[in-house]
């Protein structure tokens, strides 16, 4: 495990992430480097986890537990965080092309695979949806806790009501170039309310704080520029695989608005699951339901070939 790891990771529990099988560098159109991880046995079933803003593959270290003694799990590093180089290039098609080149990099021609947004990650997502790499490898699609559009104006980090003020606050909050420095007790009451549900364990909290915190502040402004100014309805229009989406009713980053208005307007939803009382983390405040829902989407949709 790189020092980089274990420093925005914890060490033990079901959070820890697991050692990979083996990992690898995916080159996006750009030139841009991807640290790609892959986990489990070559041959099983396929997903693929994309992450979220300041997040990095640490994040997916429950999913990948469960996942990998059946499945070939690859997560990768979005440009910029975790051991992926930051880039120049921000932007909703530098998303695009870095999901197509991990695909195109970690699956054989024509093979099918489950592939998994968060938040940012589910924006990669629908960024790609009408890309040729994209709809030659996607079986299915798990939407976690995202939106395609107006996610500035409808964040609710803000406690007050909607209009011109509360979004100019919140684009200054998440928009702030501040470093977020170490991990400290009002560190995690902090991120806890921005991020996740009341009811958060302190040991998912702590899991959250240790990645969050080791994303780069210029890495994390960048992102924010692109997320204010996002419009990715068109790209959820084109999404054609079979797609289930999921939020937390307590999201503040991206509430339940975002994710009814996904599930209306997607030409193939499987189903909105909105989960009583969690927040923006889904993959880790609810981890046995999001593990759960990827092993259906698997099953139903990822076909394997005898002796592969």
């Amino acid at each position: 495990m790189s020092r980089l790891t274990r420093l925005s990771s914890v060490a033990s529990g079901p959070y820890a992430p697991p050692a990979p099988a083996r990992e690898l560098t995916a080159v996006s159109a750009d030139g841009a480097r991807l640290h790609v991880e892959v986990h489990g046995p070559d041959g099983a079933p396929p997903v693929v986890l994309a992450h979220g803003w300041t997040c990095s593959t640490a994040f997916w270290a429950a999913q990948i537990r469960e996942l990998a003694t059946d499945h070939q799990v690859i997560a990768y590093d979005q440009r910029g965080h975790g051991r992926s180089p930051a880039s120049q290039a921000c932007g909703t098609d530098a998303l695009a092309d870095d999901l197509e080149a991990v695909l195109e990099a970690t699956l054989a021609p024509g093979e099918k695979a489950v592939v998994v947004g968060h938040s940012m990650g589910g924006m990669t997502v629908l960024a790609a949806s009408a890309r040729p790499a994209f709809r030659a490898h996607a079986a299915a699609v798990l939407l976690c806790s995202t939106g395609s559009s107006r996610l500035v104006a409808e964040s609710t980090v803000v406690p007050i009501r909607a209009g011109r003020l509360r979004t100019w606050l919140t684009r200054h909050i998440l928009g702030s170039r501040a470093p977020l420095g170490p991990v400290t007790p009002l560190a995690r009451r902090i991120l806890k309310y921005g991020t996740m549900g009341a009811g958060s364990a302190p040991h998912m909290v702590e899991a959250c704080a240790r990645i969050v915190h080791a994303c780069p502040r210029k890495v994390r402004y960048a992102w924010s520029q692109v997320l204010d100014l996002l419009d990715l309805d068109q790209g959820v229009r084109e999404l054609a695989a079979p797609t289930e989406v999921v939020v937390g009713t307590a999201d503040r980053l991206t509430p339940p608005v975002h994710a009814r208005s996904l599930a209306a307007a997607l030409p193939h939803c499987l189903g909105l699951t909105e989960l009583p009382g969690l927040g923006h983390m889904t993959p880790v405040e609810a981890p046995e339901l999001v593990t759960g829902k990827i092993r259906e989407l698997v099953t139903a949709y990822v076909h394997v070939k005898e002796g592969a």
